[in-house]
């Protein structure tokens, strides 16, 4: 039997917070009530391990987007039921999302696709957003301008997309904010996280590899990203997160100091130390800190999703130049 750990691959709260769902490398599915106090409402199996997951505006269902290309909607309502397979790709899934009315699912593959499908009808497909040139990491739709989607790939850029028609509206390439250190051939630092504040319309990316969070503001209107601040921090970064007031929380692989906590002020984000809500979580974090340790360290998972490039052009020269040298060789 295919024995896995405990580690989680991947988890969500719902949009209200009263729910939270989370898979494991053991190929269970957990779903917790948190109101008012946290309950075990489930344990499920799933049939793969998974990479994505995603609760519904409605909190009705779960959205679980496993290794092998499937979708899989799990009910909440009706918390011991079996899994629906509601879609599925020929390619790794790597991220799984909702528009803001459950209308619409979205899904992101290694072979460089997002696809648009309708929820009710998932093998109706709208359309599909092309144009990465390597693994799309993230995709985001924009909760208050919920007809564009944000995207990051492995090819290190980000677009942004009307993505009911598949139209792309906007493409920043992160190598002209993120400097030289992501345009060093023998690595590539892709995204792996992305978080939106709706007050301000700001989006937060971190680069999977740099201990940098880079800030941008969304022109919904000229439909563009534009560049507006980095933080740089002294540890690796593994997680960030906006609040609705635009606080930005950043999750760093320092067991001395795991939290940090940057407020807007004037338009740029600056470090706060004398919260009492932040020095609570540190607290939190610094006493549990053993659950962290085996990531520390940890190798990026994203290398192994860059296609393989083959330079078949300088073998082929090499041996044409080699027959050249034999038949040199014979007329001599």
């Amino acid at each position: 039997t295919d024995k896995g750990s405990d580690d989680i691959l991947a988890f969500a709260f719902s949009p209200s917070g009263d729910y939270f769902a989370l898979t494991d490398d053991s190929k269970r599915l957990i779903l917790f009530h948190t109101q008012p106090s946290w309950e075990c409402v489930s344990i499920r199996s799933v049939s793969r391990r998974c990479t994505s997951l995603i609760i519904t505006a409605a909190e009705d269902k779960i959205l679980v987007a496993d290794k092998s290309g499937d979708v899989y909607s799990y009910s909440i309502t009706e918390p011991q039921a079996d899994g629906k397979l509601e879609l599925g790709h020929l390619s790794l899934l790597l991220d799984v999302t909702l528009s803001p009315d459950d209308q619409y699912i979205l899904t992101a593959d290694r072979d460089e696709k997002i696809r648009v499908s309708l929820a009710k009808a998932p093998h109706n497909i709208v359309s599909y957003c092309l144009g990465h040139k390597e693994f799309v990491s993230k995709i985001l739709v924009i909760p208050n301008y919920p007809d564009l989607l944000l995207s990051a790939s492995g090819d290190l850029t980000l677009r942004l997309w009307e993505y009911k028609s598949g139209e792309e509206v906007y493409c920043c390439h992160l190598s002209s904010v993120c400097g030289p250190e992501t345009t060093k051939t023998d690595q590539k630092y892709p995204v792996s996280r992305i978080t939106y504040c709706c007050q301000g319309a700001y989006v937060a990316v971190l680069c999977d590899g740099i201990p940098t969070v880079y800030i941008f503001q969304l022109d919904a209107i000229a439909q563009q990203l534009v560049y507006r601040q980095q933080i740089s921090l002294k540890h690796k970064v593994w997680d960030i997160a906006f609040e609705e007031t635009g606080n930005l929380w950043i999750l760093e692989e320092d067991s001395e100091a795991p939290l940090q906590l940057y407020r807007p002020c004037d338009g740029q984000w600056k470090p706060v130390t004398d919260d009492e809500g932040l020095q609570k979580m540190s607290k939190h974090l610094q006493d549990n800190w053993t659950v962290f340790e085996g990531f520390v360290g940890a190798e990026s998972h994203y290398s192994s999703l860059y296609k393989a490039s083959f330079d078949n052009m300088a073998a082929y020269l090499q041996r044409k130049e080699e027959r050249l040298q034999q038949q040199k060789k014979k007329r001599q």
